[in-house]
């Protein structure tokens, strides 16, 4: 059994932390209750590009054809990236930008049609409704700061859900699972209801916010993989002349296939952009089962000789991230784990909400006794 003392410990690291990251936590939760389904969504709202139907055996441009009809659609950019979506196989995800180097937030993104080098727009990846939600979801529209303001946000609700446990485990011995004591008063009523709730999403809520935190961290995970990973793979080149000229991109992925078995393009990092380097193309690979396909190995191609220089080693630290990130959106189990997470993610407002609630209503009674007791 606690001592009074212990308690009254748990409950002010419990109140306080809660409180406040609740507000964030709350925005959080609205805002990723839309990205769980954002597929879907921007099939209803119009905004997922759409292909022409042609011929299933219709073969595609090579990668050199597809570079020119990006830069033909986006006069005066370059492209940084090329990407594949498992469920558009004759779609490429292009992203361009003024130079290689421009940070992600000003480029501009769109899909080409692998057949025809036609452009699609994307009007959900550079605005709108989806990009809105995506915004104040990651960083608040404050960039790195923002993300680790949230970030901060995350870990102080992995405390409060941890002393909540602390708090109510003693409590459990006491009730029946899952009892509501609807004969009490309402603050009574909702606190039980707020223990219940919580201990049902609680595992949830740890995974998400542990994923969250990962998550907002990323630029810093990124930037430990460029500073060590990268760097040493790159090494060779530290005192490399600039690049004059650069060979066509024509057959990178059948280079990358053969330097990475078994595996398949997830996208292409073209030279002088944050997942390469002034002198290489990378073609990040991946596996197709639902875990592999979230780890990436980088095959870094000579971009003058087009000779592979290095398969890189995947970091634990990347590993992380990787699977992070489609956790914490429920990417993993198709269509029933998206129910499932939006189910908890109501439960978790409700949580949240019930907790702002509770915290008033005592505060109030705690006024209204000192007034008496004043009086």
């Amino acid at each position: 059994m606690m001592k009074s003392k212990t308690i009254r410990r748990w409950s002010f690291v419990h109140t306080w932390t809660s409180l406040i990251c609740t507000l964030f936590l709350l925005l959080l939760a609205v805002t990723g209750l839309p990205l769980i389904f954002h597929h879907e969504l921007e099939h209803l709202l119009g905004e997922a590009p759409q292909l022409s139907e042609m011929a299933p055996d219709t073969p595609h441009l090579d990668l050199q054809q597809l570079v020119t009809a990006a830069e033909r659609h986006r006069e005066g950019e370059v492209v940084q990236y090329f990407g594949w979506e498992a469920d558009e196989p004759n779609g490429v995800v292009a992203i361009t930008a003024a130079t290689a180097g421009t940070e992600p937030n000003s480029s501009y993104t769109f899909m080409l049609d692998a057949r025809t080098g036609e452009a699609i727009e994307m009007p959900a990846a550079n605005g709108g409704l989806m990009m809105f939600f995506l915004r104040m979801h990651v960083d608040m529209f404050a960039g790195l700061p923002g993300k680790l303001f949230l970030a901060f946000m995350g870990i102080l609700f992995i405390v409060a859900i941890i002393s909540g446990v602390v708090l109510y485990a003693p409590f459990m011995r006491r009730l029946q699972f899952a009892q509501v004591r609807h004969d009490r008063s309402s603050r009574t009523r909702w606190l039980d209801l707020h223990n219940l709730i919580g201990v049902v999403t609680l595992s949830w809520a740890l995974v998400v916010g542990i994923t969250g935190v990962v998550s907002a961290c990323a630029d810093l995970v990124i930037e430990a993989w460029r500073a060590d990973s990268l760097a040493s793979m790159l090494a060779p080149y530290r005192d490399a002349p600039p690049m004059t000229t650069r060979a066509p991109a024509s057959n990178l992925l059948d280079i990358a296939a053969q330097a990475a078995p078994g595996m398949q393009p997830d996208f292409v990092a073209f030279p002088g952009t944050r997942f390469s380097s002034e002198h290489h193309y990378t073609v990040f690979m991946n596996g197709s089962s639902h875990l592999t396909s979230h780890l990436f190995t980088p095959v870094l191609i000579d971009a003058q000789t087009l000779q592979v220089t290095a398969v890189g080693e995947r970091p634990w630290y990347m590993d992380a991230l990787g699977l992070s990130q489609p956790l914490h959106f429920g990417d993993y189990g198709g269509r029933p784990m998206q129910m499932l997470w939006a189910v908890l993610d109501v439960l978790t407002i409700i949580v949240l909400g019930s907790g702002l609630y509770l915290w008033w209503v005592r505060r109030r009674s705690l006024q209204a006794t000192a007034r008496e007791v004043a009086a």
